[in-house]
């Protein structure tokens, strides 16, 4: 029997992955409720090149700070993807900050709706004007249930141009 030592190790390393089960959309900023006045997190995030990793350091507003590195595995289901995350010291981010990559930056909002936070991405630099609204469930069937709310105009979790990975290396906005 031949066995395909890379397809050996990705299936050996998903046994630490767990599905992230989240549908996001595009925002038309317009019609959505003002963020000014709620919580948020700058999310300064490097898709380091040539890997499917994600180093991230997020910056609360009232000063907190966490580090992690994560990496999102590719399936046929983008609703539903493997992660593994972990989280690392100050020291440890500044050395996978040092590695090449392509650079992201954000500001997260958790805005409240059906009781359930969602995620209110307002993007910084190149894709300033994007706005995207996201929201993870625990399972299946809130998964299928999910209603966005009205600001939200156009699904695009199964689009991979809309993956942070992918606007990071291009810089632009999907047509």
């Amino acid at each position: 029997m031949i066995i395909d030592r890379g397809l050996e190790a990705e299936l050996v390393s998903l046994k630490y992955a767990r599905p992230e089960l989240e549908r996001r959309w595009r925002v038309d900023p317009a019609l959505r409720p003002p963020v000014e006045g709620l919580d948020f997190v700058v999310i300064d995030d490097r898709y380091l090149t040539g890997t499917r990793l994600r180093l991230r350091r997020m910056t609360r507003s009232d000063g907190w700070t966490a580090c992690k590195l994560t990496k999102k595995y590719e399936t046929d289901r983008p609703d539903a993807r493997p992660i593994v995350t972990t989280y690392l010291t100050e020291a440890e981010h500044g050395l996978f900050a040092a590695l090449p990559a392509h650079p992201m930056r954000k500001r997260r909002y958790r805005v409240p709706i059906d009781g359930r936070f969602w995620s209110l991405d307002l993007f910084e630099g190149p894709l300033a004007s994007l706005e995207l609204v996201e929201v993870e469930v625990a399972d299946e069937a809130a998964l299928a249930a999910l209603v966005p709310p009205p600001w939200a105009t156009k699904e695009v979790t199964h689009d991979a141009r809309y993956q942070c990975g992918a606007l990071a290396q291009t810089n632009a906005l999907p047509e």
